[in-house]
């Protein structure tokens, strides 16, 4: 059992320094996967927060068959999914409003250049089917197995391994007309 799967038990028997735990370990990933869905970081942090709160009001059954992230992050695709469809009218994306994740660096011109790769690849997520973008980020920056993955989103394991393979040739499209060089794709 990983530690979420034995903080979330804790918290069912009434520990709620347990779920202090959970929210402080999966917040900023969940964060990220949601903005995949929403492409709007202050929607993914309001969606956040609606599956945390939907975990500690409602305190649904944690099945051991998966493991526990694979489980949150499943139902923060399902919440995710919901908003989804009551405001597929509202959504508006504007690449202007991308920012990036900065890692501090002493080398200022690394850092430069850095940022750069991260706002374009960034901007080239954005652009890509949304599928795409979740597979992505599921496998490579969560370190998901394919399996986890399919289960996140709903689909077989070959289903997944197909969408990794057209999401990675998309990136590198997106990537190529921005004029973005990459050393591995």
């Amino acid at each position: 059992m990983d530690n979420g799967a034995s903080s979330y038990l804790r918290f069912l028997d009434g520990d709620d320094n347990a779920f202090v735990s959970i929210i402080r370990d999966y917040k900023d990933g969940l964060i990220l996967y949601l903005d995949s869905f929403t492409h709007n970081i202050y929607i993914a942090e309001d969606l956040m927060e609606d599956t945390f709160v939907k975990i500690a009001t409602k305190k649904p059954a944690f099945y051991r068959g998966s493991s526990f992230k694979t489980w949150l992050y499943a139902i923060a695709g399902n919440i995710a999914r919901d908003w989804l469809r009551r405001n597929r009218r509202k959504i508006t994306v504007s690449i202007d409003d991308i920012s990036a994740d900065l890692i501090a660096e002493d080398d200022l011109e690394r850092q430069y250049l850095r940022e750069e790769r991260c706002i374009a690849t960034r901007r080239a997520l954005r652009k890509i089917n949304s599928d795409y973008a979740q597979v992505l980020y599921l496998v490579y920056f969560e370190g998901f197995t394919n399996e986890q993955a399919a289960k996140v989103m709903r689909k077989s394991k070959r289903q997944v391994e197909n969408l990794i393979y057209r999401a990675k040739q998309s990136l590198k499209s997106e990537l190529d007309k921005e004029g973005f060089t990459y050393e591995e794709l």
